[in-house]
């Protein structure tokens, strides 16, 4: 959120007009840096997201809910040891500086009530989150020691100090001439510096957009200009600053080249030759701006990307030489072949010889001969001997080589099932899902010998556009609590066919499935699967009852019969519009 502290005074004031009175009910705390504090107001519950993510802090009313961990990390059982219960008193900026004080009045001993306070620094890489009471820092969500600040550490026990510049001017709190006064007698600066320099809260997008509406260029110094020219910097000053004052603003979101360039609660009207867009609320408008960084990233989701990859690299290259060594085997057939002419023509082959060029019995030309490569040191009978005992072992080889390509099939099918999950994982608790699979299935090792709490990912439930309930498993272990769990008899499944992917379910529910309804869950079954980017997608369908797991199978596979074979091209905008209807 690239909001400086004028933006940022609107959007508290939201924030306390809807959560001041409300009861602290739920304290998450979904990654490291991040809060979620589910607050209780008549008739409805709100989510207050706050991150410290030092490349993306924020602050707003969440529409839906983070993902959350199943252990509750250290402070996040600290804030709910304090905040849970407790009534939010308000939510108040500090000046107009990028800081936030949530006041909380909690019910201590003998019920005496206290305040305790939250409060949430946007700062870039210094964005912290503090817990304090009466002024002393109960702990932070990122704590600050010596080493990384000699002149403002933030530890428990300490006295909370805010951070320093503090003494600039507040231009929603003075006048607009005094202020341009202030700016004029600042040092010889590029003048949107030296309105930063002056005013507390004011980032460069605010300092360009004065100096834009004052009429000025934007490599003017000022040092350069003088008392009269006062007047048209007070006025783009008070352009800004008094409709903020009246609560007349407007929430914008400037996007240039497919990303958000600028966030502000007026418009940027230097930055005219951009996209805009507008919002009601400033939550929304951060909620828009934060939706371009996408989801947070999963590290563990690429460890075990790297992990499969890897095991199918060697797989494959395994898959390679079996196949060579089966073909070998396979000519098993000569081995035997020589020790039948060998035996035909004991009598024919002098003793110690190397070669032998004898009569070929088995072809059906006439006078057609094979040259025979001997042992000298072995009469021909031992000659012939050993040709039919390395025809036995090649033939046995062979047997081997077959059932060890199967087997070499198989794993390849079933880890590219498991690349398919995690090109579709984007929560924690699917990957944790995931590799707790490689772990049982034996490709890597618990790090922790300990039970670590199960995850709790759910499938993935939707509606076809005629109204029909879809549930897709997106791994594994869901595609087997999909069909074996949630499935009934007679609802429709589907997969994509001889590729790996996901199951999915056409809920009946006592209805004839429509034509519309078994394409639309096609689609999905072709997007989630290896097969996603292909044309023309071949996806298999029969009834629930028709679906079997083999006693001893792998996650997620299973065989079925009475099926009937749709082709469908998974096309972008039209899946992420069954997945995301209106």
């Amino acid at each position: 959120m690239n909001v400086d502290g004028l933006s940022l005074a609107p959007l508290v004031n939201e924030l306390n007009a809807a959560l001041a009175g409300g009861r602290v009910d739920k304290v998450f705390q979904p990654d490291p840096y991040s809060l979620l504090l589910w607050v209780r107001q008549p008739g409805e519950n709100l989510r207050l997201h706050i991150s410290a993510n030092p490349q993306r802090p924020k602050i707003l009313l969440a529409a839906s809910a983070p993902e959350n961990p199943a252990a509750a990390p250290n402070f996040c059982m600290l804030l709910r040891k304090h905040l849970e219960d407790g009534r939010i008193g308000s939510i108040e900026q500090h000046s107009l500086d990028r800081i936030i004080n949530i006041n909380i009045d909690v019910r201590g001993d003998r019920g005496i009530i206290i305040t305790k306070r939250l409060i949430i620094e946007i700062m870039g890489k210094n964005s912290n989150i503090i817990l304090s009471q009466d002024n002393i820092i109960i702990d932070a969500i990122r704590r600050v020691g010596y080493q990384l600040s000699r002149h403002r550490q933030v530890l428990p026990g300490k006295e909370y100090v805010y951070p320093p510049g503090q003494d600039k001017i507040n231009i929603l709190a003075v006048a607009p001439d005094l202020f341009a006064k202030q700016v004029l007698a600042a040092a010889d600066l590029p003048l949107s510096k030296a309105i930063i320099a002056a005013g507390i809260g004011l980032g460069p997008l605010t300092a360009n957009e004065i100096v834009w509406r004052a009429g000025f260029s934007p490599e003017i110094r000022s040092g350069a200009l003088d008392v009269s020219d006062i007047d048209a910097l007070a006025e783009a000053v008070a352009s800004i600053a008094a409709p903020l004052n009246n609560s007349q603003i407007v929430p914008s979101v400037v996007e240039g080249q497919g990303r958000p360039l600028a966030i502000a609660a007026f418009v940027p009207e230097h930055l005219g030759q951009h996209s805009f867009h507008s919002f009601s609320t400033m939550s929304e408008a951060v909620a828009f701006f934060d939706s371009f960084n996408g989801r947070p990233s999963l590290p563990e989701k690429e460890v075990l990307v790297k992990l499969v990859a890897a095991e199918l690299a060697k797989l494959t290259r395994k898959q390679g030489v079996l196949t060579e060594e089966l073909k070998q085997a396979e000519n098993a057939d000569t081995l035997r072949i020589y020790g039948d002419i060998l035996m035909v023509n004991l009598y024919h082959i002098p003793a110690g010889s190397h070669e032998q060029v004898l009569p070929d019995i088995y072809s059906e030309q006439q006078d057609s001969q094979v040259i025979i490569s001997l042992d000298p040191a072995l009469t021909p009978l031992e000659n012939a001997q050993q040709y039919y005992a390395k025809y036995n072992k090649a033939k046995r080889s062979a047997e081997h080589l077959a059932n060890q390509l199967v087997e070499c099939g198989q794993e390849i099918t079933y880890l590219e099932s498991v690349a398919v999950a995690l090109e579709h994982a984007d929560l924690n608790a699917e990957v944790t899902e995931i590799k707790q699979e490689l772990i049982t299935a034996g490709y890597m090792k618990a790090a922790d010998k300990r039970r670590l709490p199960a995850a709790q990912s759910s499938p993935l439930s939707v509606k076809t556009t005629d109204g029909f309930a879809i549930i897709i498993g997106k791994n594994n272990r869901q595609n087997d609590i999909v069909t074996f769990k949630q499935a009934q008899s007679e609802d429709l499944w589907l997969h994509a066919k001889d590729i790996p992917g996901s199951h999915v379910i056409i809920r009946r529910d006592n209805k004839e499935i429509t034509e519309q309804a078994i394409v639309e869950a096609a689609l999905l079954a072709a997007h989630f699967s290896k097969g996603r980017q292909s044309a023309n997608v071949p996806v298999d369908y029969t009834r629930r009852r028709y679906v079997r797991k083999p006693s001893g199978a792998k996650p997620g596979f299973v065989i079925y019969d009475h099926q009937s074979t749709i082709y469908v091209t998974p096309d972008k905008a039209t899946v992420a519009a069954i997945l995301t209807p209106e």
